[in-house]
């Protein structure tokens, strides 16, 4: 059995689609940012800080996306989606999965700002200001890093791709990726993948975004 406890738009996302490209079709366990659904007891057993991803797999539960994508990868055999232990390419793998996560805090402050301070009054201009350039700043160096081949690694798609590729979804909201043609296509690239669109069909819609992209007030 594989259950996986989600949002829909979050995190959670990154699991499913790697789950997808493994060949398995995990029970979804669907949980909201506002309702409380992460808010109860049987959820905090679970995930302790009370978020999602969280995964109930081999007898055990894990929770943290980049974990949980490293045990997969290191667990099942058979995918090519981690380079193994004396790859040359090994350091860089480890160096993109949690890259990755560089990207997502500066977007989950944008989101903060954007979507989730209830008064606007309490945004503040000078944080979106500095956290877009920051964002900015980053997905330069996914950019720079797709010089010369389609995937974060030359020898092609693994799973750091679909670490990035989730984020890249959410920072298109902040960040407009004309000034970037190499991480549109790439972003294309991995959209197009069958597990991606299969794994969004099983996520169903996210409740994050109501617009295709966010200005800074006053813009």
């Amino acid at each position: 059995m594989i259950r996986l406890h989600s949002i829909a738009g979050s995190r959670s996302f990154r699991v499913l689609w790697l789950l997808h490209e493994l060949g398995e079709d995990p029970e979804v366990i669907r949980y909201g940012i506002i309702n409380g659904s992460l808010h109860t007891e049987e959820f905090r057993a679970i995930s302790p800080a009370r978020r999602a991803p969280a995964l109930e797999i081999d007898g055990r539960v894990l929770f943290e996306s980049g974990a949980i994508v490293q045990y997969l990868c290191e667990t099942r055999d058979g995918h090519g989606l981690m380079p193994a232990l004396g790859d040359p390419e090994r350091a860089d793998w480890l160096m993109w999965l949690h890259y990755s996560e560089t990207l997502a805090c500066h977007i989950q402050n944008l989101n903060m700002q954007h979507l989730f301070l209830p008064d606007p009054s309490s945004r503040s201009v000078t944080v979106m200001g500095l956290e877009t350039k920051r964002l900015a700043i980053t997905l330069q160096g996914v950019e720079q890093a797709l010089q010369g081949h389609d995937y974060l690694l030359p020898s092609g798609f693994s799973a750091v791709d679909i670490m990035m590729g989730f984020t890249l979804e959410s920072a298109s909201h902040y960040v407009r990726f004309d000034r970037f043609p190499k991480l549109s296509a790439y972003r294309d690239r991995i959209a197009a993948r069958p597990a991606y669109r299969s794994a969004q069909d099983a996520e169903g819609p996210q409740e994050f975004y109501d617009r295709d992209f966010y200005e800074m007030p006053g813009e």
